[in-house]
């Protein structure tokens, strides 16, 4: 897979937006760093916060970054946070930023977490190419939807 910044997204498209964070009191932030370089080295502008987020300083950051998604990284139980994410996005009239979870989320949680709005949720053994095309997707859906593009 061709990973260069010329594939970032369609022509005339903005360039996408991520923002990777932790919320809760989970500070292992290796595999988030990863993601966010990964992420980085497809052309993808990166927003990387240090752990220990809160639901508030997540939105605050959101709305400063104008971000198209927002990464949640969970090693411990923190993604059991997200739906409070999710309800504070919506009440903020943020609901069209779409959001996904990665880290170790057990199946039962992970059904929970689409059922609040979700857009995916990565497990550990997910590709580097799955997690890039799958942001891209998300990306290219919200752009589209707002009829952004370059320079926006």
């Amino acid at each position: 897979m061709n990973m260069d910044s010329s594939d970032t997204a369609d022509a005339g498209a903005r360039r996408a937006r991520v923002m990777v964070t932790k919320i809760g009191l989970d500070g292992h932030d290796r595999g988030s760093r990863l993601v966010a370089a990964f992420l980085r080295d497809a052309g993808m502008e990166v927003i990387y916060t240090a752990p220990w987020q809160t639901v508030d300083s997540v939105i605050t950051q959101a709305l400063q970054e104008d971000v198209d998604v927002i990464g949640i990284s969970s090693l411990a139980t923190d993604h059991l946070l997200v739906p409070k994410l999710m309800a504070a996005m919506k009440e903020q009239g943020l609901d069209d930023i779409a959001v996904v979870v990665g880290g170790i989320v057990p199946p039962e949680d992970e059904a929970m977490l689409k059922e609040v709005g979700v857009a995916r949720v990565y497990q550990p053994g997910d590709s580097q190419a799955d997690i890039v095309d799958g942001i891209r997707a998300l990306v290219t859906a919200r752009q589209a939807a707002q009829g952004l593009s370059e320079g926006d």
